[in-house]
Parts: C-alpha cells; sequence; structure tokens
C-alpha cells in the first residue's frame, strides 16, 4: 500500500470519509461500549447501535452490575438518543440459552469449570451479531473490549490491551481470522479505565459514573449452583467427600458447589493438613480432595485450537510460547505442540496449580504482546 492510500485511511482502517464508513456498535449499556458508539458518532461516523436481550428480564432487573440486564437496555437506548444515531434491541433469549447457559450447567455437572464469557463471544456475539452487523450493510463492527487489533505483515493481529490490568485477550481467544478482519476495539489502546471514563464525561453520557460489571450476566453474585439446580433439576445429588488415598472425610451436597484448586468451606475440619478438591468424580458422586501438590500440572491437553499465529498450525513443530490457563494469573512459559489441525499439547516449564478442565489454555507471544489462539482444557492431569 503506498504512502497516499494509507494516509487516507480513516480512524477505523477505510479508505473513505467517516461519513461513508457504517459500523454496528455492540452496546452492553455500560461505560465501555457506550463510550466507543459516542466516539464513533462524534467522529461522523454512520453509527448503528445493538443490545442484545440474552435473558429473562424480570429476573435480571432486580441485578445490578449484569450486562445485557432491563436497565442496560435503558442505558443503551439513552446514550443512542443523545448521541443521535439509532439503536435496535434483539431477542437472542433462546440462542443464548441454547449457545452458553445450556453448555454452561452440563460442564460443570461434568466435573468441568467452564467460561461462559467466552461462548457468549464465540458464539453470540461475534457470531450471530456479526452476521447481524453484515447484513445491515456495516463496514465493521465495533465492541466495547480492552484489546487491541494491529496490522501486521500478513494481516489483522489480536494484541493485548495497553492496560495490563483491563485486558481482556483471555476471553478473546477463540475470536477467528476472518472475525478479526471484520471488528473494531477502540478502547484496547487506553491506558487505564480512568481514560474511558473521562471520555464518557466529554461526551455527557449518562453511564459515565456506571459500575462495572463483575459477575456472568446469568448468575445472580456468583452463585453458579443455584443457577445449574435451575436449569438442570435435581443436578445436586449428594455424596462423599473422600481423600485421594480412599478415605471417606464427610458429605456434601452435590459436587456443582466445588471446583478445582478449592480449599474453603470443604467442612471437613480438624485434620493435620490442609486439604484442596483435586478431582470431581461426577458418576461416583465423589469430592475428591488430597495435598496441594496434587494440584501441580506440568502437561496440558487442549482441544478446539484457534490459531492466530498464521500458517497451518498442524504443520507447526513445537513452538516456545506464553500461555495464560486462568484470566487472573500473568502468562507462563511454555511449550506448544501441535497434535493435529484442533488439538495440541502444552508443556508448561513451571508447573501450575489448579488447571481445571473447562478453563482455557490462552496462547501468547513470548516476551510480545501478540494473542496466538488458544485452545480449551479438556480433561485434568
Amino acid at each position: 500500500m503506498s504512502a497516499l492510500a494509507t494516509e487516507t485511511l480513516n480512524s477505523l482502517g477505510f479508505a473513505k470519509p467517516p461519513s461513508q464508513t457504517r459500523v454496528v456498535v455492540a452496546m452492553s449499556g455500560g461505560v465501555d461500549s457506550s463510550v466507543v458508539a459516542a466516539e464513533l458518532a462524534r467522529e461522523g461516523y454512520d453509527v448503528v447501535g445493538i443490545t442484545l436481550q440474552l435473558y429473562d428480564h424480570g429476573a435480571a432487573l432486580a441485578k445490578k452490575g449484569a450486562c445485557c440486564a432491563g436497565r442496560d437496555i435503558h442505558d443503551a437506548r439513552r446514550v443512542a438518543e443523545e448521541m443521535g444515531f439509532p439503536h435496535y434491541v434483539l431477542d437472542y433469549e433462546n440462542v443464548f440459552r441454547d449457545a452458553v447457559m445450556d453448555e454452561f450447567a452440563d460442564s460443570y455437572l461434568g466435573g468441568a469449570t467452564p467460561v461462559p464469557c467466552i461462548r457468549c463471544n464465540e458464539r453470540v456475539k461475534f457470531k450471530d451479531l456479526l452476521e447481524t452487523a453484515r447484513d445491515l450493510d456495516a463496514d465493521c463492527m465495533a465492541t466495547g473490549h480492552y484489546i487491541q487489533r494491529k496490522m501486521g505483515a500478513a494481516g489483522a493481529e489480536l494484541h493485548c490491551a495497553a492496560d495490563t490490568a483491563r485486558d481482556q485477550s483471555y476471553f478473546l481467544f477463540s475470536t477467528t481470522q476472518e472475525q478479526l478482519d471484520y471488528l473494531r476495539f477502540p478502547l484496547g489502546h487506553l491506558e487505564s479505565k480512568e481514560d474511558t471514563r473521562r471520555l464518557a464525561a466529554k461526551h455527557g453520557l449518562p453511564v459515565a459514573d456506571k459500575p462495572d460489571s463483575q459477575d456472568i450476566c446469568f448468575v445472580p453474585d456468583g452463585n453458579y449452583a443455584s443457577v445449574i439446580e435451575k436449569l438442570r433439576p435435581g443436578a445436586a445429588e449428594p455424596g462423599q467427600i473422600v481423600h485421594a488415598d480412599g478415605r471417606v472425610l464427610g458429605d456434601h451436597a452435590g459436587v456443582i458447589h466445588y471446583t478445582i484448586g478449592q480449599r474453603r468451606g470443604l467442612g471437613i475440619g480438624g485434620l493435620s493438613e490442609p486439604l484442596y478438591v483435586v478431582r470431581l468424580d461426577v458418576e461416583a458422586k465423589q469430592v475428591v480432595v488430597g495435598p496441594k501438590q496434587m494440584l501441580s500440572t506440568r502437561t496440558i491437553p487442549v482441544r478446539e485450537v484457534n490459531w492466530l499465529g498464521g500458517g497451518g498450525f498442524a504443520d507447526m513443530q513445537e513452538r516456545e510460547i506464553s500461555v495464560k490457563v486462568r484470566s487472573t494469573r500473568p502468562p507462563r512459559a511454555a511449550l506448544l505442540r501441535p497434535l493435529s489441525e484442533t488439538e495440541a499439547e502444552v508443556e508448561l516449564l513451571t508447573p501450575e496449580e489448579g488447571v481445571s478442565p473447562g478453563q482455557a489454555c490462552v496462547f501468547y507471544e513470548t516476551g510480545g504482546t501478540r494473542v496466538l489462539g488458544g485452545g480449551w482444557i479438556w480433561r485434568g492431569r
């Protein structure tokens, strides 16, 4: 591309005026996506705001801080009205339940620890919503995620956000190259959330001081078990808490109340050593506990790999990368060994504790910010 052509690109990367560039903004009703929509509208883009109604309003109205609840739809609509662009609400309740909530429940019942926010991005926001944006003849779709899209030698690349405290790359590893070509993340370069709130205040947005959402949107107060019991009545079957050496230590009210690595709330006090949940045996209805060293994992099998590093994944030899096995943990040095186009083995150079089936294993460029993709951890040690 010539220097002249580069100079004529607008801020979203298109060689035409903003007024001739249509962008669909996925609006959750929070400050992040509201700022994205307001900034693009102020720049003169042809903005269309879309909010997804993902679950029952009646249950959501009393829940503060959850995305896509009734209050959030109202807030998104207010922002659109004040900034002067159209806003639509799409009913995706059935799609969301089928694509996200049901798998969440089944994964927990299978002894895994799922991450529904990743599935929501993968199967709803970056799939159905993105297709809707194309149907509206939008040139691109923008979101309020904290992640960066940068142009590399071979095309669009995914990079961590400038603000490491807000980085959402762990939740977006399954973004495909085709989706990445179409998506834009205008907040990824900001240094802090305060920068976002200052922009909201500058535009006079009613959500400038709105608190961030903390929980999974359909899990009130973080109580996973109560949601699973509603989705799968009778799922909380009682059983035994068993030491890895075979000793029965107590009873439990259902494996859905426990997660790998859990120490507190086991109800088996008075022992000489601290014990952790090391395995969930759903068929035997057992919560298996053991000493901390039993949580240590070096080899992680992953599947459903999404590769963003260029070239054929299965053709690649062993590669040094960094990986995250939990969203809140820093990347760790690892070796990546492809087994097929969609499966791989990850060897951690330093063992990690609490690696759980159902979690994501996200790949990063060693010493850099590029997200190389990732996969799903599908069985334990």
